[in-house]
Protein backbone atom coordinates (compact mmCIF):
# COMPACT_ATOMS: atom_id res chain seq x y z
CA UNK A 1 0.00 0.00 0.00
CA UNK A 2 1.05 3.52 -0.99
CA UNK A 3 0.24 6.69 1.32
CA UNK A 4 1.05 10.48 1.61
CA UNK A 5 5.05 10.11 3.72
CA UNK A 6 5.56 12.98 5.89
CA UNK A 7 9.31 12.50 7.42
CA UNK A 8 9.50 14.73 9.96
CA UNK A 9 13.37 15.08 10.36
CA UNK A 10 16.14 13.97 8.07
CA UNK A 11 19.74 15.37 7.84
CA UNK A 12 21.60 16.95 4.92
CA UNK A 13 25.00 17.92 5.45
CA UNK A 14 25.33 21.66 7.37
CA UNK A 15 27.58 23.05 5.02
CA UNK A 16 26.53 25.80 2.35
CA UNK A 17 27.75 23.65 -0.34
CA UNK A 18 24.95 20.92 0.08
CA UNK A 19 23.38 18.85 -2.78
CA UNK A 20 20.00 18.81 -2.02
CA UNK A 21 19.70 15.91 -4.53
CA UNK A 22 19.34 13.48 -1.94
CA UNK A 23 16.13 14.42 -0.71
CA UNK A 24 14.84 13.40 -4.35
CA UNK A 25 15.13 9.35 -1.98
CA UNK A 26 11.86 10.25 -0.76
CA UNK A 27 9.80 10.76 -3.98
CA UNK A 28 7.04 8.38 -4.15
CA UNK A 29 3.49 8.62 -6.07
CA UNK A 30 1.06 9.35 -2.75
CA UNK A 31 3.05 12.54 -2.21
CA UNK A 32 6.02 13.29 0.69
CA UNK A 33 7.10 16.19 2.85
CA UNK A 34 10.25 15.93 4.67
CA UNK A 35 11.56 18.15 7.42
CA UNK A 36 15.19 19.34 6.94
CA UNK A 37 17.47 20.42 9.89
CA UNK A 38 19.00 23.30 9.71
CA UNK A 39 21.16 23.36 12.61
CA UNK A 40 21.81 22.56 16.20
CA UNK A 41 23.26 23.42 19.13
CA UNK A 42 27.08 24.55 17.90
CA UNK A 43 25.27 26.99 15.17
CA UNK A 44 24.54 30.37 15.68
CA UNK A 45 21.97 32.55 14.47
CA UNK A 46 23.98 33.47 11.20
CA UNK A 47 25.39 29.79 10.62
CA UNK A 48 21.90 28.81 10.50
CA UNK A 49 20.24 31.64 8.34
CA UNK A 50 23.11 30.85 5.97
CA UNK A 51 22.12 26.90 6.04
CA UNK A 52 18.78 28.35 5.39
CA UNK A 53 19.35 30.55 2.13
CA UNK A 54 21.67 28.09 0.72
CA UNK A 55 18.78 25.40 1.30
CA UNK A 56 15.84 27.51 -0.27
CA UNK A 57 18.18 28.44 -3.30
CA UNK A 58 18.88 25.59 -4.21
CA UNK A 59 15.74 23.66 -3.64
CA UNK A 60 13.74 26.44 -5.27
CA UNK A 61 16.09 25.91 -8.23
CA UNK A 62 15.73 21.94 -8.39
CA UNK A 63 12.82 20.18 -10.23
CA UNK A 64 11.76 18.04 -8.44
CA UNK A 65 11.54 19.70 -4.96
CA UNK A 66 9.40 22.91 -3.79
CA UNK A 67 9.52 24.55 -0.50
CA UNK A 68 6.18 23.89 1.49
CA UNK A 69 5.57 27.98 2.38
CA UNK A 70 1.81 26.51 4.03
CA UNK A 71 -0.35 23.57 5.01
CA UNK A 72 -2.52 23.61 1.72
CA UNK A 73 0.55 23.98 -0.35
CA UNK A 74 1.56 20.49 0.58
CA UNK A 75 -1.06 19.18 -1.43
CA UNK A 76 -0.61 21.29 -4.61
CA UNK A 77 3.42 20.11 -4.39
CA UNK A 78 2.55 16.54 -4.13
CA UNK A 79 0.26 16.60 -6.74
CA UNK A 80 3.13 18.50 -9.19
CA UNK A 81 4.97 15.22 -8.21
CA UNK A 82 7.67 17.13 -6.15
CA UNK A 83 8.65 16.29 -2.95
CA UNK A 84 7.55 19.25 -0.52
CA UNK A 85 10.30 20.56 1.95
CA UNK A 86 10.00 22.22 5.75
CA UNK A 87 13.12 23.42 8.34
CA UNK A 88 13.38 22.09 11.53
CA UNK A 89 15.84 23.23 14.53
CA UNK A 90 17.45 20.82 17.09
CA UNK A 91 18.33 23.59 20.03
CA UNK A 92 17.60 26.88 20.53
CA UNK A 93 21.18 28.13 20.34
CA UNK A 94 20.64 29.16 16.92
CA UNK A 95 18.10 31.62 17.94
CA UNK A 96 21.69 33.58 19.79
CA UNK A 97 19.04 34.58 22.85
CA UNK A 98 16.93 37.13 20.48
CA UNK A 99 12.82 35.88 20.46
CA UNK A 100 12.74 38.29 17.67
CA UNK A 101 14.37 35.80 15.36
CA UNK A 102 11.74 33.29 15.73
CA UNK A 103 9.88 35.00 13.47
CA UNK A 104 12.62 35.36 11.02
CA UNK A 105 13.34 31.37 10.93
CA UNK A 106 9.47 30.85 10.38
CA UNK A 107 9.69 33.12 7.67
CA UNK A 108 12.10 30.95 5.88
CA UNK A 109 10.22 27.47 6.90
CA UNK A 110 11.10 26.76 10.04
CA UNK A 111 8.12 24.29 11.47
CA UNK A 112 9.54 23.30 14.34
CA UNK A 113 12.07 23.82 17.22
CA UNK A 114 13.43 21.65 20.21
CA UNK A 115 14.90 23.98 23.13
CA UNK A 116 18.12 21.30 24.14
CA UNK A 117 19.88 19.12 22.13
CA UNK A 118 21.04 16.29 24.85
CA UNK A 119 22.78 18.41 27.24
CA UNK A 120 21.39 21.79 29.09
CA UNK A 121 21.64 25.24 27.78
CA UNK A 122 19.99 28.48 28.47
CA UNK A 123 16.26 26.86 27.66
CA UNK A 124 16.36 24.00 29.80
CA UNK A 125 17.69 20.56 30.36
CA UNK A 126 19.00 17.53 28.32
CA UNK A 127 18.06 13.77 27.78
CA UNK A 128 22.18 13.50 28.37
CA UNK A 129 22.43 15.64 31.81
CA UNK A 130 22.54 14.06 34.22
CA UNK A 131 20.78 16.25 36.72
CA UNK A 132 17.11 17.30 34.70
CA UNK A 133 16.08 20.71 36.18
CA UNK A 134 13.16 21.04 33.54
CA UNK A 135 12.15 24.17 30.72
CA UNK A 136 14.41 27.51 32.30
CA UNK A 137 12.35 30.85 32.22
CA UNK A 138 13.81 31.38 29.20
CA UNK A 139 13.03 28.43 27.92
CA UNK A 140 9.05 28.87 28.50
CA UNK A 141 9.18 32.15 26.72
CA UNK A 142 10.75 30.14 23.95
CA UNK A 143 7.68 27.85 23.80
CA UNK A 144 5.84 30.95 24.27
CA UNK A 145 7.12 32.51 21.31
CA UNK A 146 7.22 29.42 18.81
CA UNK A 147 3.37 29.04 20.21
CA UNK A 148 2.67 32.60 18.83
CA UNK A 149 4.19 32.23 15.52
CA UNK A 150 3.53 28.55 14.43
CA UNK A 151 6.91 26.76 15.63
CA UNK A 152 6.02 23.83 16.69
CA UNK A 153 7.34 22.67 19.97
CA UNK A 154 9.65 19.75 20.00
CA UNK A 155 11.12 17.16 23.03
CA UNK A 156 13.04 14.92 21.17
CA UNK A 157 17.29 15.12 22.40
CA UNK A 158 15.13 17.43 25.69
CA UNK A 159 15.30 15.63 29.36
CA UNK A 160 12.20 14.06 30.38
CA UNK A 161 11.21 17.26 33.11
CA UNK A 162 11.75 19.69 29.70
CA UNK A 163 9.51 17.59 27.91
CA UNK A 164 6.77 17.77 30.09
CA UNK A 165 7.58 21.03 31.09
CA UNK A 166 6.98 22.06 27.61
CA UNK A 167 3.70 19.81 27.45
CA UNK A 168 2.30 21.55 30.63
CA UNK A 169 2.98 25.12 29.25
CA UNK A 170 2.11 24.81 25.19
CA UNK A 171 -0.73 26.02 23.96
CA UNK A 172 -0.71 23.92 21.07
CA UNK A 173 0.60 20.44 19.99
CA UNK A 174 3.70 19.35 20.93
CA UNK A 175 5.62 17.01 19.02
CA UNK A 176 8.65 14.39 19.37
CA UNK A 177 9.75 14.36 15.89
CA UNK A 178 12.23 11.87 16.38
CA UNK A 179 12.54 9.53 19.37
CA UNK A 180 11.95 5.92 20.17
CA UNK A 181 10.28 4.25 23.12
CA UNK A 182 12.22 3.86 26.04
CA UNK A 183 9.76 0.96 27.07
CA UNK A 184 10.81 -1.29 24.15
CA UNK A 185 14.52 0.42 24.15
CA UNK A 186 16.13 1.86 27.06
CA UNK A 187 18.32 4.42 25.26
CA UNK A 188 18.24 8.10 27.59
CA UNK A 189 17.22 9.38 23.66
CA UNK A 190 14.43 7.26 23.91
CA UNK A 191 11.10 9.00 25.46
CA UNK A 192 8.85 7.26 28.42
CA UNK A 193 5.55 6.21 28.49
CA UNK A 194 5.23 9.95 30.90
CA UNK A 195 6.43 11.66 28.06
CA UNK A 196 4.22 10.12 25.11
CA UNK A 197 0.82 10.16 27.46
CA UNK A 198 1.77 14.06 27.54
CA UNK A 199 2.75 15.22 24.21
CA UNK A 200 -0.76 12.94 23.29
CA UNK A 201 -2.41 15.56 25.26
CA UNK A 202 -1.58 18.40 23.81
CA UNK A 203 -2.69 16.90 20.69
CA UNK A 204 1.16 16.13 19.38
CA UNK A 205 2.85 13.58 17.94
CA UNK A 206 5.45 11.19 18.72
CA UNK A 207 7.96 10.55 15.22
CA UNK A 208 9.14 6.70 15.66
CA UNK A 209 12.64 7.40 14.12
CA UNK A 210 14.65 5.00 12.12
CA UNK A 211 18.18 5.17 13.51
CA UNK A 212 19.60 1.95 14.65
CA UNK A 213 20.62 2.74 18.18
CA UNK A 214 17.43 4.09 19.27
CA UNK A 215 15.61 1.17 17.85
CA UNK A 216 17.61 -1.36 19.57
CA UNK A 217 21.31 -2.32 19.52
CA UNK A 218 22.10 -0.68 16.51
CA UNK A 219 19.08 -2.23 13.86
CA UNK A 220 17.57 0.15 12.16
CA UNK A 221 14.82 -2.57 10.81
CA UNK A 222 11.00 -2.64 9.50
CA UNK A 223 10.45 -5.12 12.17
CA UNK A 224 12.03 -3.14 14.99
CA UNK A 225 10.15 0.35 14.00
CA UNK A 226 7.14 -1.51 14.19
CA UNK A 227 7.68 -2.91 17.83
CA UNK A 228 8.22 0.63 18.48
CA UNK A 229 5.27 2.19 16.57
CA UNK A 230 3.04 -0.44 18.26
CA UNK A 231 3.73 0.22 21.54
CA UNK A 232 3.06 3.99 20.96
CA UNK A 233 -0.43 2.74 19.74
CA UNK A 234 -1.33 1.18 22.69
CA UNK A 235 -0.11 3.92 24.70
CA UNK A 236 -1.41 7.04 23.13
CA UNK A 237 -4.00 5.94 20.15
CA UNK A 238 -3.38 5.70 16.72
CA UNK A 239 -3.95 9.60 16.48
CA UNK A 240 -0.47 10.51 17.99
CA UNK A 241 1.95 8.87 16.24
CA UNK A 242 4.07 9.12 13.12
CA UNK A 243 7.74 8.14 11.54
CA UNK A 244 10.91 10.23 10.93
CA UNK A 245 14.16 8.73 9.79
CA UNK A 246 16.74 10.92 10.96
CA UNK A 247 18.60 9.75 8.14
CA UNK A 248 22.35 11.41 7.99
CA UNK A 249 22.82 11.74 4.06
CA UNK A 250 26.70 12.35 4.90
CA UNK A 251 27.50 9.43 7.37
CA UNK A 252 31.01 10.70 7.41
CA UNK A 253 30.11 14.38 8.63
CA UNK A 254 27.90 12.42 11.66
CA UNK A 255 31.01 10.34 12.57
CA UNK A 256 32.99 13.68 12.85
CA UNK A 257 30.81 15.21 14.63
CA UNK A 258 30.87 12.77 17.29
CA UNK A 259 34.46 13.41 17.08
CA UNK A 260 34.92 16.70 16.87
CA UNK A 261 32.04 17.40 19.75
CA UNK A 262 32.58 14.79 22.21
CA UNK A 263 30.89 16.54 24.73
CA UNK A 264 27.37 16.80 23.17
CA UNK A 265 27.26 12.97 22.97
CA UNK A 266 28.55 9.81 25.28
CA UNK A 267 29.14 6.10 24.50
CA UNK A 268 24.66 5.42 24.06
CA UNK A 269 26.08 6.97 21.12
CA UNK A 270 29.34 4.80 20.13
CA UNK A 271 28.80 0.91 21.85
CA UNK A 272 27.31 -0.86 19.39
CA UNK A 273 29.72 0.67 16.76
CA UNK A 274 29.26 3.07 13.66
CA UNK A 275 25.72 4.01 13.80
CA UNK A 276 23.71 3.06 11.46
CA UNK A 277 20.38 4.34 9.47
CA UNK A 278 17.05 3.50 7.67
CA UNK A 279 17.43 4.84 4.58
CA UNK A 280 14.47 6.22 2.62
CA UNK A 281 13.91 3.33 0.17
CA UNK A 282 13.41 1.39 3.59
CA UNK A 283 11.32 3.59 4.47
CA UNK A 284 8.96 3.91 1.57
CA UNK A 285 8.19 0.46 1.85
CA UNK A 286 7.19 0.94 5.62
CA UNK A 287 3.36 0.82 4.48
CA UNK A 288 3.44 -2.17 2.55
CA UNK A 289 5.40 -3.83 5.45
CA UNK A 290 2.34 -2.29 8.39
CA UNK A 291 -0.56 -4.23 5.72
CA UNK A 292 1.42 -7.12 5.65
CA UNK A 293 1.20 -7.20 9.75
CA UNK A 294 -2.51 -6.96 9.61
CA UNK A 295 -2.65 -2.95 9.67
CA UNK A 296 -5.84 -1.44 8.70
CA UNK A 297 -5.21 1.23 5.68
CA UNK A 298 -6.33 4.18 7.69
CA UNK A 299 -4.23 3.36 10.29
CA UNK A 300 -1.23 3.11 8.40
CA UNK A 301 -2.13 6.44 6.79
CA UNK A 302 -2.45 8.03 9.80
CA UNK A 303 0.79 6.99 11.25
CA UNK A 304 2.85 7.54 7.88
CA UNK A 305 1.87 11.39 7.18
CA UNK A 306 -1.75 11.68 8.38
CA UNK A 307 -1.01 12.83 11.84
CA UNK A 308 1.98 14.84 11.36
CA UNK A 309 -0.13 17.12 8.99
CA UNK A 310 -2.70 17.32 11.57
CA UNK A 311 -0.60 18.91 13.34
CA UNK A 312 0.90 21.19 11.14
CA UNK A 313 -2.86 22.34 10.02
CA UNK A 314 -3.29 23.44 13.77
CA UNK A 315 -0.17 24.78 14.25
CA UNK A 316 1.36 26.61 11.05
CA UNK A 317 0.71 29.96 10.75
CA UNK A 318 0.05 31.20 6.46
Amino acid sequence: MTSFLWDQHTCLPLRTDTDVEPLTRYHQRAGTLVSVNAGYSPHSFTDTMALLRHYRAVITAHPRLELAATIDHVAAINRSGRVAVVFDLEDSRPLDDDLDNLATLASLGVRTLLPTYNHANRAGSGCLDTSDRGLTDWGRAVVAEMNNIGIVPDGSHCSARTGLDMCEISTGPVIYSHSCMRAIWDHPRNITDDQARACAATGGVIGITGVGIFLGPNTPTLAAMTRHLEHAIDLVGINHVGISTDFSFDHADFYDELAHNPHLFDDSYTRWGPIQWMPPETLLRLGEHLSGQGWANDDIGAVLGGNFYRVAQHAWRA
